[in-house]
């Protein structure tokens, strides 16, 4: 993982005509040339063209190794309308990285805090479990990991697949056991594992109506950055007064 040399991407990839994960894959390197504390990753979702496949949740349980019982991406459903006129809206809602974050300020023993970049961290080896943070969030963005596996009490046991190492926030960990993150609040993270090595947040490279944008905000150039600029940007739950960094189009 870290260390890694980001291979090249093919040329024209910066024109603002080019496909969509192309350009974002560039800005995202651009961003990455820059000291880290003048990055500002945000999530833009276009709801108009999110259509309900749950790509995003799937790609982010394979990424992250999630169990039972813990969900970074999902995606809320709403039917809309009365018969025989209905339809169905689709949100998805990750973390919403606060620049105000409730969760931060609750925990005891500071394992939650926010990095230079924007992006809320959980410190496993420092979370005791307490779950105060997973009651402050109004966003409901946060579960715990109670230790559970699906292949509990089937024939063949716990498979080890599902102890499979994961690199969240860019550590190797192995999930058995009592060892971290069981017992500790979990949640999404933008996946910085990936992007620290030059890959777009798993949740964006597989969304198949391309209705999920990554990037830094700071960035002029940036996809994300001439997104913010559209007049129908809402985000979720304003008046909570968390300053969210994921973004709706409506």
């Amino acid at each position: 993982m870290a260390g890694t040399q980001i291979p090249p991407l093919p040329a024209g990839a910066e024109h603002p005509d080019a496909d969509l994960l192309l350009r974002m894959s560039a800005d995202l390197r651009r961003a990455l040339a820059k000291p880290v504390h003048e990055r500002r990753w945000v999530m833009v979702i276009d709801l108009r063209k999110c259509i309900g496949c749950h790509a995003c949740t799937v790609s982010c349980i394979a990424e992250n190794k999630l169990p039972p019982g813990v969900v970074y991406r999902p995606v809320i459903e709403q039917e809309v309308g009365s018969y025989p006129h209905l339809s169905r809206v689709f949100t998805p809602r990750p973390c919403m990285q606060c620049d105000n974050p409730p969760c931060v300020p609750v925990c005891p023993v500071a394992a939650t805090f926010k990095r230079p970049d924007g992006v809320v961290e959980v410190d496993y080896e420092s979370c005791i479990g307490c779950r105060y943070c997973i009651a402050a969030c109004p966003y409901n963005a946060r579960s715990f990991d109670f230790g559970e596996y699906y292949t509990t009490n089937t024939p063949g046991g716990v498979q080890d697949y599902e102890k499979a190492a994961t690199f969240e926030y860019g550590k190797k960990r192995v999930r058995d056991h009592e060892d971290s993150p069981i017992g500790n609040a979990r949640k999404c993270h933008f996946c910085v594992h990936r992007l620290e090595e030059g890959m777009l947040p798993a949740c964006t490279s597989t969304c198949i109506g391309r209705a999920t944008f990554f990037g830094d905000a700071n960035d002029t150039e940036s996809l994300v950055h001439e997104l913010l600029g559209k007049p129908n940007v809402r985000t979720l739950r304003p008046e909570a007064g968390t300053k969210p960094r994921v973004y709706y189009l409506i």
